[in-house]
């Protein structure tokens, strides 16, 4: 096994962007894994693939936009972007319209995503 794999991590997004906070926090986490180089990929499953749709007004809410932040995301060389192709087609989501490019992964695909990281944090 080599030191990216044991020390790789994959940070599971499983709530909307707005309302509780894990999205931020998720986020920043991920933004600070990639500032020090730390190789980190992103899983939006669930209400979670909501945080890839366009135009999300955050500001109505006082909040800063999420979508802005997830642009930022090559910035870091985070570039493993992944989502749930089914939660997807449920929430209308396409990886066409996201703020970052993401690959849509079946159940399979899930499955292998899961096993390949050590460390996985589900916000």
């Amino acid at each position: 096994m080599s030191d990216d794999e044991t020390r790789s991590l994959l940070l599971v997004f499983r709530h909307s962007p707005y309302g509780e906070g894990l999205a931020r926090a998720g986020v920043d986490l991920a933004l600070a894994c990639g500032a020090f180089e730390h190789p980190v990929s992103l899983l939006f499953a669930g209400a979670g693939v909501l945080q890839l749709c366009p135009r999300q007004d955050g500001n109505s809410l006082g909040l800063k936009d999420i979508g802005k932040q997830l642009a930022s995301l090559p910035l870091y060389d985070i570039e493993s972007v992944y989502f749930d192709a089914e939660a997807g087609t449920r929430y209308g989501v396409s990886p066409q319209d996201s703020p970052v490019p993401a690959e849509p992964l079946d159940a399979q695909a899930l499955q292998r995503l899961l096993r390949e990281h050590r460390q996985i944090i589900s916000l």
